[in-house]
């Protein structure tokens, strides 16, 4: 092995050279990443030119989203529960709603923003003002008959002050 090394020391020498030349090449040479960015020209909004036909065609007709399937006739259902919602008595005025235990500020807003402003109106409630409201307050599904607030309200609204603080305790 030795003799046949020496005598073709050469073909090995260009062998190597040849075998770094091309790991080089594939390893070195490809790896080469070159980015060219354009800028825009004086006067040109480069990004907002894309879009310049959104911007400038007219606004679409406004057409109702088509209703998903399961979903018909729900216009009568949001009809015939916004018929049935207690009516606020007086703009602005309206009982302390937080009184009732287990009302706290954000469920009373909540009340509000549903119209619910007294506790007569509450204590007026029956099983289906319970179940269609209760459906409304998604966070606090279940208070109205856990808490038994048309107990509460028909105590606070009555004035019984004493007749509250025995069954539910102190306000």
């Amino acid at each position: 092995m030795n003799e046949l090394f020496a005598e073709f020391w050469w073909v090995f020498l260009i062998a190597l050279l040849v075998g770094i030349i091309v790991a080089w090449w594939i390893f070195a040479a490809n790896r080469k990443t070159s980015i060219t960015r354009t800028e825009p020209a004086e006067g040109e909004n480069g990004g907002a030119k894309r879009n310049q036909a959104l911007i400038d065609a007219a606004p679409a007709a406004s057409v109702p989203p088509p209703t998903p399937q399961g979903m018909g006739g729900i216009e009568a259902v949001v009809a015939h529960d916004a018929a049935h919602v207690p009516p606020a008595h007086e703009a602005g005025a309206g009982d302390d709603l937080t009184r009732i235990k287990g009302v706290g500020p954000k469920l009373a807003a909540t009340l509000r923003e549903l119209g619910i402003t007294q506790f007569s109106q509450i204590a007026a409630w029956g099983e289906e003002d319970i179940n269609r409201i209760d459906a409304q307050l998604i966070e606090f599904t279940g208070r109205i008959r856990r808490d038994n607030w048309v107990e509460q309200a028909r105590l606070l609204a009555s004035g019984d002050t004493k007749g509250f603080e025995e069954r539910f305790g102190s306000l």
